[in-house]
């Protein structure tokens, strides 16, 4: 379909007429508007954690959380510098709090996640429920919810961010405000929620309005406990091993509405088949070495590394060890909106 258009004196002249009615021909761009297949310039990339937490721990001694608010590190795609993006859609970032620090009470329309990457016994207050953190933890923020952060422990706290900060902006929706105070009151036990909605049981007269998960901590230990009881069946999917998403236990939906998130487990020497989505992805490892091939780069990465594979880019993973990668896409933004495609190549 794409196909160059003749130019001639006599159109460059209407063209130049037309544009100061604020009009343009679709003819000349509809090649750039509606494309073959994906084109975006979100690159694939990997960040190092032992880099990020280098510099991270010396933002510590440059600016407290509480000045900065939150004590972030952006990761941005090489791809789309200067625009807060780590794909098209998505915003991720490494966030820092040290031992006494507090990151003040607000709220946004962004969703939020948090997966914990170092550091335990921290917390996180969300509309009133406190949660300690743990590595592999994975925790929800949802639009419009108070939260703030503390760490109490004696060590550094480091998690991934990752937010629907594009996804808002297209929309022009973008809303913030501070509680006013560093820590907002805990008005429920550590666990409610937890308890309540996280053991395939609801509330008898349970109604939400809410589109994210009423879980807002899913604990990495029993993340890590389904896939290993899963894998006891040796049903390993070509293109992904063994990939669990994770759902929200009241309607069986993504945990949260605009991002999509899942855990995966790759079996020591297991090399995946050549997979490619339009969901733009980032990925971390959480336990094991490997490497990963997007396009015809090839990646190698440990613990808490960070890679991100761009909309529709082949990529296969390979294990050195047994291995588990966390990763978080739009994906229930393109299956909403049918726009979600998939091809598994020859698996």
């Amino acid at each position: 379909m794409e196909h160059a258009v003749e130019k001639t004196p006599e159109r460059e002249a209407f063209y130049r007429r037309i544009d100061g009615e604020n009009l343009s021909a679709l003819w000349n761009v509809l090649g750039d508007l509606i494309t073959r297949e994906p084109r975006s310039g979100c690159r694939p990339h990997l960040w190092r954690f032992d880099a990020i937490r280098g510099y991270m721990m010396e933002a510590g001694k440059l600016i407290t959380a509480k000045e900065a608010e939150r004590r972030v590190l952006i990761l941005e795609n090489p791809g789309l510098r200067g625009q807060s993006k780590a794909t098209t859609s998505l915003y991720a970032g490494v966030q820092l709090v040290m031992p006494g620090e507090v990151a003040p009470a607000h709220r946004h329309s962004q969703s939020a996640l948090r997966f914990i990457l170092e550091g335990r016994g921290a917390h996180t207050t969300v509309d009133g429920e406190r949660t300690l953190m743990a590595p592999g933890d994975f925790v929800i923020t949802p639009a419009m919810a108070w939260h703030d952060h503390g760490n109490h422990t004696q060590e550094p706290m480091f998690w991934l961010d990752g937010l629907d900060i594009p996804v808002v902006q297209f929309f022009d929706a973008s809303f913030i405000e501070g509680l006013g105070a560093d820590e907002q009151p805990v008005t429920r036990p550590a666990g409610d929620s937890f308890a309540r909605y996280g053991h395939n049981l609801l509330p008898v007269d349970f109604k939400r309005d809410a589109k994210s998960s009423p879980v807002f901590n899913y604990p990495y230990d029993h993340s890590r406990e389904a896939l290993e009881t899963a894998k006891k069946a040796g049903d390993w999917d070509a293109c992904h091993g063994l990939k669990l998403r994770f759902v929200n236990p009241a309607t069986g939906d993504f945990a949260m509405p605009t991002i999509g998130t899942f855990m995966q487990l790759l079996p020591k020497g297991f090399k995946t088949a050549r997979y490619r989505s339009t969901d733009a992805t980032v990925f971390t490892a959480v336990e094991g070495r490997g490497r990963s091939r997007i396009g015809d780069q090839v990646f190698e990465w440990g613990p808490r590394d960070l890679f991100v594979v761009p909309s529709w880019h082949w990529v296969t993973h390979e294990a050195d060890d047994e291995a588990v990668l966390f990763s978080f896409s739009d994906r229930p933004v393109q299956q909403k909106l049918d726009l979600f495609r998939e091809d598994r190549g020859n698996a």
